[in-house]
């Protein structure tokens, strides 16, 4: 928003022009910033509770720098996903604050908020090759502020491992599955908790695999109630929705 508009929506509410509810609408509704390859909208946090979130992949080192100055001037803390370390490397110069999760591919400028709830989101994965999708979702949820809990390597081809910990997953208020294989761990945690349970098909396998889709399909044709899945390797939209389901 332009200091035209602010001042003009300021005036309008002094002078009860315009009722709060009214006010709030037309900021939901401001125009983004367009910096030619790029529309920024600022005003998401307003409307959603989050900023705007950098898919790194596809874009060059440049367009994630201006992109991630322009959010870093609104907010406290900005993620861009799908980060490779060289990408780190370039922008580290321009920021005061930033920090890289190389398992989750993520950067991050600023700080991780202090978590806005006691409630924990679990985070699982079938192998350790799942890791950086499952790293993914955690580092999502934590910038925004759910406290997460990490259980990995402990997929149903040892389901005592599972087992082992199952006070922890009955602690949890949210889990978050990830596999790859064939994708049963989402189905047999959701057995074991009244939680809902987030399933994050992988696409680790072997070639019957399908890139995921075999596990994705597990997932979605899971038998145990309250699970919902979401696509292949989405780790971020996986831990989207746990934060948005945890803070609830």
């Amino acid at each position: 928003m332009n200091e035209k508009k602010i001042k003009s929506l300021i005036k309008k509410i002094s002078e009860n022009k315009i009722s709060d509810e009214e006010a709030l609408s037309l900021l939901k509704k401001l125009p983004y910033e367009d910096i030619d390859f790029a529309c920024i909208d600022h005003h998401r946090p307003i409307r959603t509770g989050q900023p705007e979130v950098i898919y790194s992949e596809g874009k060059s080192p440049e367009q994630v720098k201006e992109i991630a100055k322009k959010l870093s001037e609104n907010n406290d803390v900005v993620m861009a996903t799908r980060a490779s370390s060289e990408l780190f490397v370039f922008l580290k110069p321009f920021f005061h604050k930033i920090t890289y999760n190389a398992h989750g591919r993520i950067i991050i400028i600023g700080d991780i908020p202090k978590p806005v709830t006691d409630k924990r989101i679990l985070v699982l994965t079938g192998g350790t090759t799942d890791i950086p999708v499952a790293e993914e979702a955690a580092v999502t949820a934590e910038v925004m502020g759910s406290p997460v809990d990490r259980l990995f390597d402990v997929g149903i081809a040892g389901v005592h491992r599972i087992l082992s910990r199952i006070d922890l997953l009955q602690k949890a208020n949210v889990i978050v599955a990830v596999a790859g294989m064939e994708g049963a761990l989402p189905s047999f945690a959701a057995g074991l908790v009244c939680r809902p349970v987030i399933a994050v098909p992988t696409s680790v396998g072997y070639g019957a695999n399908f890139g995921g889709l075999s596990a994705l399909l597990t997932m979605i044709n899971s038998c145990a109630p309250g699970v919902s899945t979401v696509n292949i390797d989405n780790g971020f939209g996986a831990g989207y929705l746990a934060a948005i389901i945890n803070r609830g």
